[in-house]
């Protein structure tokens, strides 16, 4: 089989939310925050960087740690995570990684003459007189810091938090309004002339044509063609909205959602409990790479919210400067269905849910709600990902396959079930593969008609007991 490339794009052991990708030359660097296996906190890990050639997203490399949390030195001891970053090329030719260590409420600098690191502490984000960026009473909150270079004079910086409902964290109050825009010097720290209102919160959205799709965090922006899009997580969390403006610093027009982690928004979904997967959080970003462009969102596995996984998928920019909302799939790096033919890791599913349906956060350990989870210890790369807790009219789905003329499908699995795992393309039975209690990973065989077009493969369990489901072979 030909390499391909799935969601999540990146090797099954790793976790990198947050995801910000950036064509620098010939090569798309991916930056993010950095999540750790069935971890307990969002971002344990050291900041590291994978890339890609720009005409093979099939090929990431991983670059290794860039940035260590004890680097800043409001950090010495590392008691504090780095939350999600952002990178540009400054005017002289350096790279900028501009971040926030979790609630400090402070925006740091670090510099790299390269974009794959290792960057070194460069300052925090100050104004002319010196005092730092949020560290006086009634400045807006300092978080998810996204930022823009267009060269000399032309550099701004983008951030803001407005939890829902509004609500003051910090011993000294911050402001939770809109998420805001800050020109900065070509020194990249210093702010220059005033902050500009960029996107509204749920307390002030009224008229503003945001209206149920208010900034929360995860700031974000890109330019396209003439316009400059603002991408950011609304109150909902699970999705990713985006509006346009002619200015960097606005004003800004609501376009629309570009995808939730959940679907929800496509074919008449509408509820977080009765969607295709387990949702929590979002953030990421839109690049074009290759004359193609992208969204870059993550996933959430480990039955929490501290373990999530950057996928992507294509997207068009249509004549008019909107995005069509897409949908989560399990190719979406690949630039073509996967094949019918070869073997597939379970845990690429696009479509995961109980009986019951779906919910948002914490995925209780007793129950009958499946999850993605992993035998290995975090950064293991034989860490044994799967499908968890698979009971009775569980489904996972996997979005597309081209025919290739495959006969048979094997499942690998383990567990106390017994019963048959009916697989469809959701209107027609495909196979029915007949499972029975087993130790190990074992796998199980069945004969396979497969569909004439491009097709998705679902995959429910009709029995008793639970199952783990490792990987599946169409031959």
């Amino acid at each position: 089989m030909k390499k391909q490339v799935f969601n999540p794009f990146l090797p099954l052991w790793e976790y990198i939310p947050d995801g910000e990708p950036h064509v620098f030359g010939k090569r798309v660097y991916l930056f993010g925050s950095h999540d750790r296996a069935g971890g307990d906190a969002f971002c344990l890990n050291d900041y590291v960087c994978w890339s890609a050639p720009v005409d093979n997203l099939k090929d990431w490399k991983y670059e290794g740690v860039i940035y260590k949390k004890e680097q800043d030195p409001l950090n010495p001891e590392g008691k504090h995570t780095l939350f999600a970053p952002d990178v540009c090329r400054g005017p002289d030719g350096r790279y900028y990684l501009y971040y926030a260590l979790d609630f400090l409420s402070v925006i740091s600098v670090a510099v790299c003459d390269k974009p794959a690191g290792e960057y070194k502490f460069y300052g925090h984000v100050h104004f002319k007189d010196g005092h730092v960026l949020s560290s006086r009473e009634g400045e807006p909150y300092a978080f998810d810091p996204a930022v823009l270079c267009e060269g000399k004079g032309a550099t701004y910086l983008y951030m803001g938090y407005c939890p829902y409902p509004p609500r003051h964290l910090m011993e000294v109050p911050k402001t939770y309004t809109y998420s805001w825009v800050y020109r900065l010097a070509d020194d990249m720290l210093t702010i220059v002339g005033e902050p500009e209102k960029v996107a509204p919160s749920f307390s002030n959205s009224q008229g503003t044509g945001f209206e149920g799709h208010e900034f929360f965090e995860a700031s974000s922006i890109r330019k396209a063609g003439e316009k400059y899009y603002f991408i950011w997580s609304s109150y909902h969390g699970h999705e990713l909205c985006y509006a346009t403006s002619s200015s960097p610093t606005g004003p800004f027009k609501f376009g629309g959602t570009i995808i939730s982690n959940g679907d929800i928004g496509l074919d008449g979904i509408t509820d977080a409990s009765d969607c295709n997967n387990y949702i929590g959080n979002n953030h990421g970003s839109i690049e074009k790479i290759n004359g193609q462009w992208y969204v870059f969102y993550h996933r959430h596995t480990n039955r929490r919210s501290f373990s999530r996984q950057a996928c992507a998928e294509k997207i068009q920019i249509l004549p008019d400067g909107s995005i069509p909302q897409v949908e989560m799939t399990s190719c979406g790096l690949n630039g073509s269905p996967l094949s019918g033919k070869g073997k597939y890791p379970a845990t690429i599913s696009c479509v995961l849910r109980s009986r019951s349906g779906t919910m948002r956060g914490e995925v209780p350990l007793k129950g009958i709600h499946p999850y993605i989870t992993q035998d290995g210890a975090d950064g293991e790369e034989e860490a044994f990902q799967h499908i968890a807790n698979f009971r009775r009219c569980a489904v996972c789905g996997y979005k597309y396959f081209a025919p290739a003329g495959a006969k048979k499908i094997t499942v690998t699995l383990r567990g106390n079930g017994r019963g048959q795992l009916i697989v469809n393309d959701g209107a027609s039975n495909l196979a029915s593969v007949p499972v029975s209690p087993v130790t190990g990973w074992t796998q199980f065989s069945a004969t396979f008609t497969e569909p004439k077009e491009v097709y998705a493969l679902y995959f429910m369990f009709l029995g008793d007991g639970a199952i783990d489901i490792l990987n599946f072979e169409l031959e």
